[in-house]
């Protein structure tokens, strides 16, 4: 019996045939492990290791998405959280080992490209990153996008329940009136937090003037009867069972209560809003790296992305993936702010030495 593909033919074409046959083996013979294919899938998935170490923020990343990936490549994904930019980076600048993927907002990319705690990431293993819009693309965090690819982008804003609050919200400031008395959930994040408050005297959210820092930490432990909680994981979950009456909120948590109870509004400062890219990164020396590559280019790819902005509806840098997202979710504020709002809002910098004031100022707000 012959093989598929091996039918006898004329001698002379055999001949030629059988003389192809040795030299590829019929097409059947893989290539020697060391070989790359290139835009083979299954011979990318060979060079793939058989677990991913994922840390990301809590509610950041669908389980449906994860499970996907799994089934697709063989691999299994250990997810790991964290609250706070902040605590990512102390984890892994203390020797924290064997995190593959992360996910830093632009500024925290720069520190840590600075420090040199990350690996340079393969473009030629990213081959969905063109989907990005280049609008995310080459910013002066990380120029080249060498060791960075935007995840996620988004605000804060500040949400509130009509139905509780007859006071008239237009800015940050108002939320330091009386009425909100122990009623407020804000973000605990020091950066966001003090910018914030940077920004209501008209000054940079990354000031690194002493005297702005510590006006800041005054208006904010001013705030502090106001304040029932700080909270970075699931601010929708106090506006939505009555707890707080207002907040400074994700986009994403101001859309999600807005959608169980459209008695939620969002309000675009008229200070100007924080605004943040957040970008996959790895860590360095990460065991897995080429399948850290692997999942990034996974998820950039439209129908993905756009499932983990259905279920997180945070602003999203895929423009390929917009045409697959609700129209509700697309067009609210705090998912896609006006051009025109987005004009007064501020991506954070690095403060380089001024992030010690910065964290002895949040220290004193919080003690």
């Amino acid at each position: 019996m012959t093989k598929k593909g091996c039918q006898p033919f004329a001698w002379p074409l055999v001949f030629l045939f059988l003389l192809s046959a040795v030299l590829t083996g019929c097409g059947e013979k893989s290539p020697p492990a060391s070989q790359e294919v290139s835009g083979n899938k299954d011979s990318d998935k060979e060079q793939l290791t058989g677990e991913l170490n994922l840390f990301n923020w809590s509610e950041y990343m669908p389980d449906s998405v994860i499970e996907k990936f799994e089934k697709e490549y063989g691999v299994k994904v250990n997810y790991s959280t964290y609250s706070s930019n902040d605590e990512m980076l102390a984890k892994i600048n203390a020797g924290a080992s064997g995190y593959d993927i992360a996910v830093g907002t632009d500024y925290m990319v720069e520190i840590m490209r600075n420090e040199e705690l990350l690996e340079p990431i393969n473009h030629d293993n990213i081959t969905n990153l063109h989907n990005i819009d280049d609008q995310f693309l080459d910013k002066s965090f990380d120029p080249g996008n060498e060791f960075s690819v935007p995840y996620m982008w988004g605000g804060a804003f500040i949400a509130y329940n009509k139905d509780t609050v007859d006071t008239l919200i237009t800015g940050y400031k108002d939320l330091w009136k009386p009425e909100f008395k122990n009623s407020l959930v804000v973000l605990d994040d020091q950066r966001v937090m003090l910018g914030i408050a940077n920004k209501m005297q008209g000054e940079s959210m990354s000031s690194v003037d002493p005297k702005v820092i510590e006006k800041s930490k005054e208006l904010l432990i001013d705030l502090l009867p106001n304040i029932k909680a700080f909270d970075s994981d699931t601010q929708k979950t106090m506006l939505l069972n009555g707890e707080a009456k207002a907040g400074i909120v994700w986009g994403a948590e101001a859309y999600l209560a807005y959608r169980e109870n459209p008695a939620i509004e969002t309000v675009l400062p008229e200070e100007g809003m924080y605004l943040g890219i957040d970008c996959f990164i790895i860590p360095k020396a990460a065991p897995n790296k080429r399948t850290a590559e692997a999942f990034i280019d996974f998820v950039l790819r439209p129908e993905i992305s756009a499932e983990i902005t259905e279920d997180f509806p945070y602003s999203n840098p895929n423009k390929k993936a917009h045409e697959l997202i609700g129209d509700e979710i697309m067009q609210h504020p705090a998912v896609n702010p006006p051009d025109e709002e987005l004009k007064k809002g501020e991506f954070l910098k690095d403060l380089g030495k001024a992030v010690l004031d910065y964290d002895r100022a949040w220290s004193e707000i919080k003690q």
